[in-house]
């Protein structure tokens, strides 16, 4: 068990599996929402699914739109349980607290995409700062 400390977060404690990528993130640009897939094919995470997943990935792009599609993918039953940015936007932190999502940055150990590799059982505690990894 490894403990990662993390600026505090947004949204409750999740538990569940890490799909990771040395990438950004944009609901807007690089996923297809309906399907629950990453459908940017230039994205290192191209047609795998995101759905209950933990998400780490590098940064968030976009704004707005990205925002509310957060809550639109969560409505749907078709959002990730957390995302965790090495550093996200206030714009994404807006939509994830709209939505309910549990969502983390600013990791003291370092880059959060060299920290946790895809299949890594998590415990993310985002009142805490803290992400655990289970495995």
């Amino acid at each position: 068990m490894r403990e990662l400390r993390c600026h505090r977060g947004i949204g409750g404690r999740t538990e569940g599996v890490a799909l990771v990528a040395d990438d950004n993130f944009s609901a807007r640009y690089d996923l297809d929402r309906r399907r629950g897939l990453f459908s940017r094919a230039q994205h290192k995470l191209a047609g795998q699914s995101y759905v209950d997943l933990i998400l780490v990935v590098n940064t968030a792009k976009g704004g707005v739109a990205s925002a509310w599609m957060l809550y639109e993918m969560k409505a749907r039953a078709m959002a990730p349980r957390a995302i965790l940015f090495n550093r996200y936007n206030t714009i994404l932190a807006q939509g994830a607290a709209l939505a309910d999502l549990a969502m983390c940055d600013r990791f003291e150990d370092g880059d959060i995409t060299q920290l946790i590799s895809t299949g890594d059982e998590l415990i993310v505690a985002p009142a805490d700062g803290l992400v655990i990894i289970t495995n």
